[in-house]
């Protein structure tokens, strides 16, 4: 990805959640922007977004966005200028409730005790001194 989609990405990252903030309310709900991916000719974005609370809550937060993505590229358009708008497609991202969930099964994993035969010698001398 070229530097300028890097950068443009990050604007349009940043506009769009401020718009979000500002002009919609999801009680109850925690909703953020993750990232936009930007399509090389600047007229197609996907928007990934994530909503910490049910499947059924993110994907009703989901559908309000996208019902809504004309206002919300409107107003994020007035603060960015660019030779072509471009249309917004969101879509719901889950990569912090499974982050979380591999977090959760590492510290499950590390809580097991293992048997004293599959303990090496190694650590058997650890242990005395």
């Amino acid at each position: 990805m070229s530097q300028r989609l890097s950068r443009v990405n990050a604007l349009l990252l940043r506009e769009i959640g401020n718009c979000i903030e500002k002009s919609f309310e999801f009680p109850g709900l925690l909703v953020t922007v993750h990232a936009v991916e930007i399509a090389a000719d600047l007229k197609a974005a996907q928007v990934f977004v994530g909503v910490i609370g049910s499947p059924e809550e993110a994907k009703a937060v989901v559908d309000e966005l996208n019902a809504k993505r004309g206002f919300i590229q409107r107003t994020v358009m007035k603060r960015v200028t660019l030779r072509n708008t471009p249309i917004l497609h969101f879509q719901g991202d889950d990569s912090v409730e499974r982050g979380v969930r591999l977090l959760n099964i590492l510290d499950e994993i590390g809580e097991i005790d293992l048997p004293d035969e599959e303990i090496d010698e190694t650590q058997r001398d650890d242990e005395t001194r």
